[in-house]
């Protein structure tokens, strides 16, 4: 197995311990990777947003802008134009539904 593939599991199984409210089938292609940045507990000092419970449209919106580089980044500009309008849809759909 290769150490991508092992960080991703490792990733999607911390945002799973922490979260505690999906199952490894229910989290879509890339949510995982965004708890690399994204803090996934409440309180941690950070200037990265957290994303769950945030609101769906919020989050769909703020990848539109990355994307079209409205919205002033690092990093995010290039991470959102990896990601189809579907995926991140789904992306933002899943830390929507997820509660501390």
């Amino acid at each position: 197995m290769n150490d991508n593939r092992i960080l991703c599991i490792i990733a999607a199984a911390s945002l799973l311990a922490l979260t505690g409210a999906a199952s490894a089938a229910d989290i879509p292609p890339g949510a995982a990777a965004c708890s690399g940045c994204h803090p996934a507990r409440a309180g941690v000092d950070t200037t990265v947003p957290r994303l769950i419970g945030r609101d769906a449209a919020q989050i769909v919106a703020a990848m539109a802008d990355f994307r079209a580089g409205r919205r002033p980044t690092t990093i995010m500009d290039r991470i959102a134009k990896g990601f189809t309008d579907d995926e991140v849809k789904a992306i933002a759909a899943w830390f929507a539904a997820q509660k501390d």
